[in-house]
């Protein structure tokens, strides 16, 4: 451990398994005292028990991100518990395959919740507490939320949301001289419950031609791992991207890069 974000209090939504997970699995071995919440409260205590097992300071607390109350109760809690909040990762977030032609309103209006809603009301709870001390906002958008893709429109508008949110945010909490930097990651294909989820909906033959599809689309030639998005967490956690606002970093094997 070589202290990146030591003593630095960090809440992860979505935390229990994947990106979220990784991260905070990152954030805790370099020295962060780290929240986890998700909606998985069998998941999220099992894994805060294993980290907290290992000796790092892992907590978990169960929360839906679409809940306006929950997130007032849950910031609250932490400010309360550790003195403050100095980092926020956005990440709980849902996904499901439909067309704009086949997708359903209430589909549509689940991943808003999530995906969209979810991300404002924890950066405006993050904003109250955050305010007079600085600290760092991160958004976990997806290359989702920069190309189209034809199968999910939903998930690519919520994605996109974030991504001009994000940027909206960081240039008023400059202009408001709070001290809170916010930036997105956009994530490409990795190996996670979300994609696997998605896959899943398909037939087995549909399944593996879309994922065919997708290898060959990414230069690198493989999926990522959560690890990999994990790092780029702890960076923006970290005072090491102490320059860096409204911006988006992307972790997607070169698939953009086309």
């Amino acid at each position: 451990m070589s202290g990146r974000v030591a003593n630095k209090v960090v809440l992860i939504t979505g935390g229990a398994k994947g990106l979220g997970l990784a991260g905070a699995e990152a954030c805790a071995r370099e020295g962060a005292t780290v929240i986890i919440s998700d909606v998985d409260v069998t998941e999220g205590e099992a894994q805060a028990r294993r980290l907290s097992g290992e000796g790092l300071k892992v907590e978990f607390m169960p929360q839906d991100a679409a809940s306006e109350d929950r997130w007032r109760e849950v910031v609250d809690e932490i400010v309360n518990r550790h003195g403050g909040l100095d980092v926020l990762v956005n990440n709980a977030g849902i996904a499901h395959l439909g067309t704009a032609e086949d997708e359903t309103l209430e589909g549509w209006r689940k991943i808003q919740a999530v995906n969209t809603e979810g991300v404002f009301l924890g950066t405006r709870e993050a904003i109250r507490v955050m305010k007079k001390k600085g600290g760092s906002i991160i958004n976990i958008s997806s290359i989702e939320g920069i190309i189209g893709e034809p199968i999910t429109a939903a998930y690519n508008a919520s994605k996109g949301a974030v991504r001009i949110f994000t940027k909206s945010t960081a240039l008023h909490c400059a202009d408001q001289g709070y001290g809170i930097r916010v930036n997105s990651i956009h994530p490409g294909f990795i190996d996670t419950a979300i994609v696997s989820g998605a896959l899943g909906t398909l037939s087995a033959e549909e399944a593996q031609a879309l994922l065919q599809e997708l290898l060959s689309r990414i230069p690198m030639g493989r999926v990522g791992v959560p690890k990999e998005i994990g790092s780029g967490i702890l960076f923006l956690a970290s005072d090491e991207s102490s320059y860096m606002t409204g911006s988006e970093l992307v972790i997607d094997g070169g698939y953009t890069a086309r």
